[in-house]
């Protein structure tokens, strides 16, 4: 039995359907992923054993800049993306009986699962990127915004139905008329299918029944991190009270959220430690109470921290509520970053700042809020509820399918 992942995106991206590859793994299944030929990523697929097929750019050069492309250089990404995906995929699938795709950049997937004969599944990481009228679609960059009197979520969805087909449709038609395929009229839900997997935690993002999508919601896709933290880091952390963690992954904050959140932190008497990520964050100064590090091991890290400060990942927002620690959630506004601020907030375990460039003064506000015993007790709290099996159970889920 062979299964075919792909996704394009960064860390968050990847790593989910690094966990299902594991398990699928462990149940005797042959794994191939197509993904962004960035090394780190080659590096995590050879060290389970599984080569990568590249995909794409690396997405670590597009998230280069302080700023993302222009519309125009994105909508040009994503027609060269989809031609790319019907140039590579097929050979990727050959041999294979399933493909699985994460994310909507995988506008040629199903297509090619299709004229292979072979079982697609549709996976995502957050229940705001499937249709519902029970919330709005999250932000598309280069996408026009809705009119901001429209509030309507029906059509908030269907102008997003929209502007998929205003992007990709032409493209996608062409490449399934060259290989015997009909067209379709819809490219969003055609990708999506009306049976996607929802690979995300069920208490944390839960999703909302809906008429006419029949979503499966696996629990998140994770795996158990063993690796031990820095010595240099296990002395920081031994040396005084747990530190304030900030750090934005892949993503690339205001250029001084570094020196704003530092600040804040600071005047209410705790200690720092940042993340340089891919913006390559860094301290301020010289005070022994910060602290900056590279790749760690964020399970074991967050149980040790006092609160965690971070951008509204999928991916981050689980571990640090596996953790049980507060959140402050400064949320960028792309993807599902709002969304998963917005869970933060309902749930009451942690604050959540809708403005990318905060002050120090909103932030200071926000620590006060997540430092709360209140909150650190309704977070410590849902940390327990949090489930590990989701990639567990989307692997059974589907060897069972195929077999």
């Amino acid at each position: 039995m062979r299964v075919l992942l792909s996704t394009y995106g960064t860390r968050g991206d990847v790593e989910p359907l690094v966990a299902l590859a594991v398990r699928l793994q462990a149940l005797g299944v042959e794994v191939r992923m197509c993904a962004p030929p960035d090394e780190e990523f080659a590096e995590k697929l050879a060290g389970i054993g599984i080569q990568l097929v590249p995909v794409g750019p690396p997405v670590r050069e597009l998230m280069r800049g302080t700023t993302l492309p222009s519309a125009a250089d994105l909508s040009r990404y994503r027609t060269e993306m989809v031609d790319t995906q019907f140039d590579v995929f097929p050979a990727a699938a050959d041999g294979c009986d399933a493909l699985v795709a994460a994310g909507l950049a995988q506008i040629a997937a199903r297509s090619v699962a299709e004229a292979a004969g072979i079982r697609y599944v549709y996976a995502s990481y957050s229940a705001v990127n499937l249709p519902s009228p029970h919330h709005a679609p999250p932000p598309r960059p280069g996408w026009a915004e809705p009119e901001p009197e429209m509030n309507d979520n029906r059509a908030l969805w269907a102008l997003d139905a929209h502007n998929v087909n205003a992007q990709f449709s032409e493209t996608l038609n062409g490449h399934r008329a060259s290989i015997g395929l009909p067209p379709v009229d819809n490219v969003r839900d055609h990708v999506f299918t009306d049976q996607p997997w929802l690979a995300a935690d069920p208490v944390l993002g839960p999703w909302r029944e809906t008429p006419g999508l029949d979503v499966i919601q696996t629990g998140a896709w994770t795996l158990a991190d063993e690796r031990p933290l820095p010595a240099e880091l296990l002395t920081f952390l031994d040396a005084g009270a747990p530190p304030v963690y900030v750090g934005f992954g892949s993503m690339r904050p205001s250029p001084d959220i570094a020196r704003k959140a530092i600040e804040a932190i600071r005047a209410q008497g705790h200690r720092v430690l940042v993340s340089r990520g891919w913006a390559d964050l860094d301290l301020i100064d010289d005070r022994d109470d910060c602290f900056a590090i590279g790749e760690v091991n964020q399970q074991r890290l967050f149980g040790r921290v006092a609160a965690v400060v971070h951008h509204g990942g999928a991916g981050t927002t689980l571990t640090a509520a596996r953790a049980g620690v507060p959140h402050v959630v400064v949320a960028l506004r792309l993807a599902d970053n709002p969304y998963w601020a917005g869970r933060v907030a309902d749930l009451g375990i942690g604050a959540a700042l809708d403005d990318p460039a905060p002050t120090v003064e909103s932030l200071g506000v926000a620590f006060k809020t997540a430092l709360a015993p209140e909150t650190r007790a309704r977070a410590k709290a849902l940390g327990t509820e949090i489930r590990t099996d989701g990639a567990a159970v989307a692997a059974s889920m589907l060897f069972d399918a195929l077999r």
